[in-house]
């Protein structure tokens, strides 16, 4: 039978179908090509930094002066024009960082990254954010109001004027306004990761209840050997030596390490330097991101003068120094809220949150809010809520206003008062002034409740009230010429304290070789505070890997212990014995229930020591390619990474860092976090000593200095912050003027 021929309307309607199909292809490419087009522009454009822009909300000409690694330094004749200055620099160069802490702190990821992130955003609105910053706005002062509202009009007069940064290009969406509460909003992200959580209060209650030798071995306070308590004496008794009932315990729950977000500080007054000016030395341990979350800023107006770090996204100096005083400041890793068991609960405190979803369909989700206490997951498959306490939720104060404060403070004594009345997270700050005086001194708002985040309280327990641990009762040492000081997230109080404060502080490795450091000289300069922030030797796995070494001789695995033999625990790049240490540390915690029980097991001998080396060897025999011999500049490379890395968006990342330190060395430096910034103050001497970033100052690849400081970040120099006015001037490069 013979084929039908197409009749000419089929043949017409063949031809019309390809045409429509060609025109959607030509369609396509069309916006394939715009998009590209688009993405490309964005990749090669960056914010306007030189010449006049006018037409602003400004009530005379500001000057931004560019010096060479773009760091802004801001000239105002009034407070409102300086931070509505500074608020448009930071939309200028960080815009979509900014936009993402915003999206991130607020739960509104999932609008513009879709269904991935909404775990994400679902988590964040257990804290009503929102609702806080609302209240935190109600109780600033109206003069901290006014700058945070002049700060958040620059921001948004950049936005409307500068290119819109690759990333809204790429993701094809456009950012909201920024509003005042925005500031505070992004504050508070810095609260919610330096605070302990409840689920860290979730995971420590078994172990409570466990007993106490149980809980002193998963969550011990300190490791007695390098204990370097700041305030009282310290008696270096031994904790508890791991037993084989805490292996049957660790199948029970495995504790899960803090979040590696520390920090390093120091400081000495003027009889202890060369100069005879106190100095001050700090480095933040925060996420290692491109770009970082740290903007240098310079700021001065009539009566304000203030440089150092500013967290991009709000107003004036977070970290740094003023005219007269400089600060650092690390993480107190203290109690910051209770849990409890929920009983009855009222069902007008239930309310419900609609996620929106790009791509997708809306989620909603109930939350549990009362005016004093708000619900959480009791596990993260459970239905059951427990019920948390915290101030920062029922008693809302912003810390940005107390930086505020602190940036006008005029002497280690006045910061001090004004440190009373900072609000959290909970930090340990070390203070120096131009009067040569260096001091100490824990603040924050810490529940004054015995279970100090061991264990959760029953539902009864919710109506006590346990106050707060005063102020002047908090760990501090009083400004003097001849005081040292240091903290390092570790335990700060000896024998005779009142306060127990934590359920387990960070361990003190890193502040007891600061302690060695600053003990191995009478007499210091800023050369070597900027040595000390470099130094890689790590004494607890120094003392690890030479047992292990020791052990090992006439062993079966005495062969691939063999670099530890020579290692000499420091973590530099060309050291051949680090990443075996590293990595038969990590093995040994495995078997344990952290690596401070490890080595208190290796110190008292006996059976636990024995069958951890036994497990060790096995396993490295066992399993010989996880336990590298490459030089530690490979083994412990670490790529400074954006925010969309983890979208599969990798041509946004930073420079790869070569190893250099570990997470218990001074220089901090592992997968996803490090310094973020490190600092020397020579106070006084403001010229001097600086501050250095991993990356740049720009977030926008566009600028010639997005990554342009990682080779001095590096090479580990410190690189001044001009301050004066001579030296801003000597150091310009580009002058932008904003006009009325």
């Amino acid at each position: 039978m013979r084929a039908q021929r197409p009749t000419r309307n089929t043949r017409g309607l063949l031809v019309r179908l390809v045409r429509v199909f060609a025109a959607a292809i030509v369609a396509l490419l069309a916006i394939v090509g715009l998009y590209a087009a688009n993405v490309f522009a964005g990749m090669h454009v960056a914010a306007q930094t030189a010449g006049e822009i006018r037409g602003l909300e400004v009530r005379r000409p500001v000057q931004i002066v560019r010096d060479a690694r773009d760091v802004p330094h801001i000239r105002a004749r009034s407070l409102h024009d300086l931070f509505f200055a500074q608020g448009y620099a930071e939309g200028s160069d960080r815009l979509f960082q900014m936009d993402l802490v915003r999206r991130f702190v607020y739960g509104k990821l999932a609008e513009v990254l879709g269904s991935s992130v909404v775990s994400s955003d679902e988590r964040s609105r257990i804290v009503d954010v929102r609702g806080i910053v609302a209240r935190e706005w109600q109780r600033v002062s109206p003069n901290q109001q006014a700058a945070i509202q002049a700060f958040s009009d620059g921001v948004n007069a950049a936005m409307q004027r500068e290119p819109l940064p690759v990333e809204f290009r790429l993701l094809l969406y456009r950012p909201q306004a920024w509003t005042p509460q925005d500031s505070l909003a992004v504050g508070f992200a810095t609260v919610l990761d330096l605070n302990d959580s409840w689920d860290e209060v979730l995971r420590r209650d078994p172990a409570y209840r466990a007993g106490p030798a149980v809980y002193a071995a998963f969550y011990p306070l300190t490791d007695p050997k390098y204990d370097v308590p700041l305030v009282g004496r310290d008696t270096h008794r031994a904790s508890a030596v791991p037993t084989a009932r805490f292996a049957r315990e660790l199948a029970r729950f495995r504790p899960r390490a803090r979040l590696p977000i520390g920090s390093n500080e120091w400081a000495v007054g003027g009889t202890r330097t060369r100069s005879g000016r106190a100095l001050l030395a700090n480095d933040p341990h925060l996420s290692l991101a491109i770009p970082g979350i740290w903007y240098l800023v310079d700021l001065q107006a009539p009566g304000f003068h203030a440089a150092g770090a500013s967290i991009a996204g709000t107003p004036g100096i977070i970290l740094g120094h003023n005219e007269r005083v400089a600060w650092g400041a690390t993480n107190g890793t203290v109690a910051s809220l209770s849990v409890y068991r929920s009983g009855a609960l009222s069902s007008k405190y239930w309310v419900t949150e609609t996620f929106h979803v790009r791509f997708g369909r809306d989620v909603t989700r109930r939350y549990y809010r009362a005016p004093h206490e708000f619900g959480v997951p009791a596990s993260p498959a459970s239905k059951r809520i427990v019920l948390v306490r915290w101030s920062a939720y029922d008693e809302p104060n912003s810390p940005v206003a107390a930086f505020l404060s602190l940036d006008r403070a005029t002497s280690s004594q006045a910061a001090i008062g004004v440190l009373a009345r900072y609000p959290g997270p909970t930090q340990n700050f070390v203070i120096a002034d131009t009067g040569g005086t260096a001091a100490y001194h824990l603040a924050g708002i810490i529940p004054n409740d015995p279970a100090w985040a061991r264990y959760v309280h029953p539902a009864t327990d919710l109506h006590h009230t346990y106050g707060t641990v005063p102020f002047t009762a908090l760990p501090g040492v009083a400004p003097s010429r001849n005081a040292v000081v240091f903290t390092a997230n570790n335990k700060m109080y000896g024998d005779g304290y009142r306060y127990r404060l934590s359920a387990t502080f960070d361990v003190p490795y890193r502040a007891y070789r600061i302690h060695q450091m600053l003990a191995a000289r009478k007499t210091y300069d800023a050369a070597y505070f900027e040595r000390m922030q470099l130094d890689t030797y790590s004494p607890a796995e120094f003392e690890f890997a030479r047992d292990l070494a020791r052990s090992s001789r006439g062993r079966r695995c005495a062969g691939a212990f063999a670099p530890l033999q020579n290692w000499d625990g420091r973590y530099a790049a060309n050291a051949n014995g680090a990443t075996l240490a590293q990595a038969l540390r990590i093995d040994a915690v495995s078997h344990a229930p952290n690596f401070t029980a490890v080595l208190e097991a290796f110190r008292s001998g006996g059976n636990r020591a024995a069958a951890t080396r036994t497990a060790l060897c096995r396993d490295v025999l066992k399993n010989p390619q996880t336990f590298a011999r490459e030089s530690w500049g490979t083994g412990g490379a670490v790529t400074i990474t954006h925010q969309l890395d983890a979208l599969g968006i990798s041509f946004l990342n930073g420079a790869r860092l070569p190893g250099d330190g570990d997470k218990y060395t001074i220089h901090v430096q592992s997968p996803g976090f490090s310094q973020s910034f490190r600092a020397v103050w020579d106070v006084g001497n403001w010229d001097g000593g600086g501050i250095v970033i991993p990356s740049g100052e720009s977030g926008e690849p566009g600028s010639h200095h997005y990554t342009d400081l990682s080779g001095a970040w590096i090479a580990g120099r410190i690189q001044p912050l001009p301050f004066g006015a001579r030296a801003v001037d000597a150091s310009a490069r580009e002058r932008l003027i904003l006009l009325p």
